[in-house]
């Protein structure tokens, strides 16, 4: 019977790994990221509050996206604040939410500063 237990306890250690690796495997990609904005619903992944924001940003809601990051204090938060009030046009509240992360202001497309921050934050820490 101790046999058993041992090798059952054997087994669900090694499906327990098994589904780690498959975890590690799947970490989300920029492109699983950018084709879930298609795909609609909700993001395939629970995200960080700035991923989020820069998701429902690629959905088209603004208002949802700054919301997301509006009271949150990590400098993640305040680069993609920055983001969302330089896409919003005002460049003044823009700099200092840049200035609060800690970044030089963007000077490329909004496209690519969206890009650069999902690849950033999708980043094995």
């Amino acid at each position: 019977m101790r046999e058993l237990r041992e090798s059952c306890a054997d087994e669900r250690a090694e499906r327990s790994e098994s589904r780690a690796r498959r975890h590690r495997r799947r970490a989300m990609t920029f492109e699983d990221f950018r084709a879930s904005l298609a795909a609609g619903g909700e993001p395939p992944v629970a995200p960080s509050a700035p991923l989020r924001a820069l998701w429902l940003d690629g959905r088209g809601d603004w208002a949802a996206a700054h919301g997301t990051v509006d009271d949150l204090e990590t400098k993640a938060a305040a680069r993609v604040h920055a983001y969302i009030h330089r896409k919003e046009g005002d460049l003044d509240n823009a700099r200092y939410w840049y200035r609060r992360a800690g970044a030089q202001p963007a000077t490329g497309s909004l496209e690519d500063e969206w890009a650069e921050l999902v690849r950033a934050l999708l980043a094995p820490a």
